[in-house]
């Protein structure tokens, strides 16, 4: 906690150049003692902060020196304006506002360079919305409330504590504790069909690492696909897990959850795929091709 503290103190003197004890004790609902404590461990770790008496005096720190000399290079300071644009996605104001004023800090143009537009196509307003939400909640640790459509049909309200938003082949996930399963849960982003912030907020756990995550049944599958569906093989897998034969086809291993997810992502290849492996799936996609053949005899 301290040392969050003590950056936005850091942060707060460079927006503001000067202030007071009593202000910043305000600021940051602590006493006037702890303020000059911070105040003295900045100093010590050799941030050029220092106090003046008199009607005139305060708090400030030596014009330029934090962030021109003492903390980032200029590599540092092009990265961090590179990857506020990168990560634009939300239109937000107060995002183009911090990134003004960090290329005037750092005195770096900001040349935008990069557009990137995670929405779906048509109106945009509700996924940036929920995205926006959902970032708050987690920044702010606030609950939301959610009503989500599962892989198995049925929607469900549940309440959740988000702790991490997480971009991966192609779709955003928010990882978020749910309080009725009790457990980190993940949740897609474009499933969540209604959303709502509560009041209550909730202390930060740990979320299983991918190495935990990976204790979840993902079985290696092998599949193999004619040369023409080249385009759909390298959109959906790495080339490290490709191998090309003589004739051009093509075989692809990865580990995959099983389950109905996997079973739609197969069938979306029609007849231009061939499973290989394991046999329960090839079984599981037979059954299924049936079930559909059955659906349109009527």
């Amino acid at each position: 906690m301290q040392e969050s503290r003590l950056f936005r103190i850091v942060y707060y003197l460079l927006e503001k150049g000067q202030t007071t004890a009593p202000e910043l004790a305000e600021r940051f609902e602590v006493s006037v003692r702890t303020i000059y404590r911070d105040i003295d461990s900045l100093s010590a770790a050799g941030i050029p902060i220092y106090a003046e008496a008199g009607r005139n005096g305060g708090i400030r720190l030596m014009t330029g020196f934090v962030l021109d000399q003492a903390v980032l290079s200029k590599e540092e300071k092009q990265e961090i304006l590179s990857a506020l644009q990168s990560i634009n996605i939300t239109q937000n104001m107060g995002e183009s506002q911090t990134l003004q004023k960090l290329s005037a800090l750092f005195a770096l143009p900001s040349d935008n360079w990069l557009e990137v537009d995670f929405s779906r196509w048509g109106d945009q307003k509700f996924d940036n919305d929920k995205f926006e939400l959902l970032k708050r909640a987690v920044i702010q640790c606030r609950g939301v409330k959610i009503h989500y459509a599962g892989t198995d049909g049925t929607e469900r309200e549940r309440i959740v504590q988000p702790h991490k938003l997480v971009y991966k082949s192609k779709a955003w996930y928010l990882k978020a504790f749910c309080t009725q399963k009790q457990e980190m849960r993940t949740f897609k982003l474009n499933r969540i069909l209604d959303y709502e912030m509560l009041e209550e907020g909730f202390v930060r756990r740990c979320i299983p690492t991918e190495a935990d995550d990976a204790a979840i049944d993902c079985p290696l599958i092998t599949l193999r696909f004619p040369k023409e569906m080249a385009y759909r093989v390298y959109d959906e897998f790495d080339k490290t897990q490709i191998t090309k034969e003589e004739n051009g086809d093509l075989i692809a291993s990865a580990a995959m959850p099983e389950g109905a997810w996997l079973t739609g992502f197969l069938l979306s290849f029609g007849t231009q795929v061939e499973i290989l492996s394991p046999v329960h799936l090839r079984e599981e996609i037979m059954r299924q091709a049936e079930m559909i053949v059955e659906k349109y005899k009527t």
